[in-house]
C-alpha cells in the first residue's frame, strides 16, 4: 500500500483550494480508500469529484501527464462529474475523465493511462 507524504497531502489541499477557487466552491477530503475529494459549488451542492496528482514538475514540463488506471476507473465509476487534477509546481492542469483521452500502457508494474493532448486539458497558474 502507498502511503501520501505530508508534503504531498499539503501540496494536493493546495490544488483543490485552487480549483474550487475558480468557482467560489469548497470541497471535502474523502477516505484513503475511496477518491481523494468531493467538490462542492458555491451553493453547497455536490457537483463533482476529484482525484489529484501531485508532478514535481512545472506546466510546460508534466507531460505526459498520467494517472493509474485503478484510480482512474474508482473515480469514473462516481459518475457525477469526474475530475483529475494534476499538481504542478507553478500551477494545475485539470480535466474531466469524459473528455479527455488518451493511452494505457504498462508501467511499473501496473497500468497506467497516459495524455498528450495538451488541447483537451485547462490550466490554471498559482
Amino acid at each position: 500500500m502507498i502511503f501520501e507524504s505530508e508534503k504531498d497531502t499539503k501540496l494536493q489541499k493546495n490544488a483543490i483550494q485552487c480549483f474550487v477557487n475558480l468557482f467560489k466552491g469548497d470541497f471535502m477530503r474523502l477516505s484513503h480508500t475511496d477518491v481523494d475529494y468531493k467538490v462542492f459549488d458555491k451553493d453547497k451542492n455536490l457537483i463533482a469529484y476529484a482525484d489529484i496528482i501531485v508532478e514535481n514538475k512545472s506546466l510546460r514540463d508534466a507531460y505526459p501527464l498520467t494517472i493509474g488506471v485503478r484510480k482512474l476507473l474508482k473515480l469514473s465509476d462516481k459518475r457525477l462529474n469526474p475530475v483529475v487534477i494534476w499538481y504542478c509546481t507553478d500551477g494545475i492542469i485539470y480535466g474531466r475523465v469524459n473528455q479527455i483521452s488518451g493511452e494505457i500502457k504498462w508501467t511499473n508494474e501496473e497500468l497506467t493511462a497516459h495524455y498528450s493532448n495538451k488541447k483537451q486539458f485547462k490550466y490554471v497558474r498559482l
